[in-house]
């Protein structure tokens, strides 16, 4: 299976108060069918009102993890793309809030592998985290230094890396 077939033809909504970022993901994301939001309030709406198989939520600009909590009660998967809130702290709050992923804005040009590993996760019934510590854990290391995990050591010592 193609990387992209597991995306072809998915309802998303991707949300962003920078118009550069919703480009950049409209281009990336070119095989989805994709619905943009700017705002809170238009994303709110959108989520309240319409279906979709996945919401990509900024944190800062647009209250995200307030839209994080609608897109749970509406059983949308949603993944959470942070630039100015980007801490290993976050990335905990984000899991625990029920995200699917915490994706940092400077590994944007890998979305389509990321959903795709959310996607599989779900066919197979596993963590939708299953895969983010394979892929992001380098990154972390480079930004955070390589204690990073020790602000929260039991949650990490806990994470399903393999799941």
């Amino acid at each position: 299976m193609a990387v992209k077939d597991l995306l072809e033809g998915k309802k998303l909504l991707i949300v962003d108060d920078e118009p550069d970022v919703l480009e950049t993901l409209e281009e990336l994301l070119s095989m989805c069918n994709l619905v943009k939001a700017h705002s809170f309030n238009e994303a709110k709406e959108r989520l309240e009102s319409e279906y979709f198989d996945m919401a990509i939520l900024d944190i800062m600009g647009v209250d995200g993890y307030e839209l994080l909590e609608i897109a749970n009660t509406r059983k949308v998967i949603a993944v959470m793309l942070t630039a100015h809130a980007l801490s290993p702290e976050d990335t905990v709050k984000s899991y625990k809030e029920g995200a699917a992923s915490y994706i940092p804005k400077e590994e944007m040009t890998n979305i389509v592998t990321f959903l795709n590993d959310i996607l599989e996760a779900k066919e197979k019934g596993k963590n939708f985290w299953w895969r983010w510590y394979d892929r992001l854990a380098s990154y972390y290391d480079h930004k955070f230094g390589a204690d990073w995990q020790e602000h929260d050591k039991d949650f990490w010592n806990k994470f399903p890396h393999y799941i």
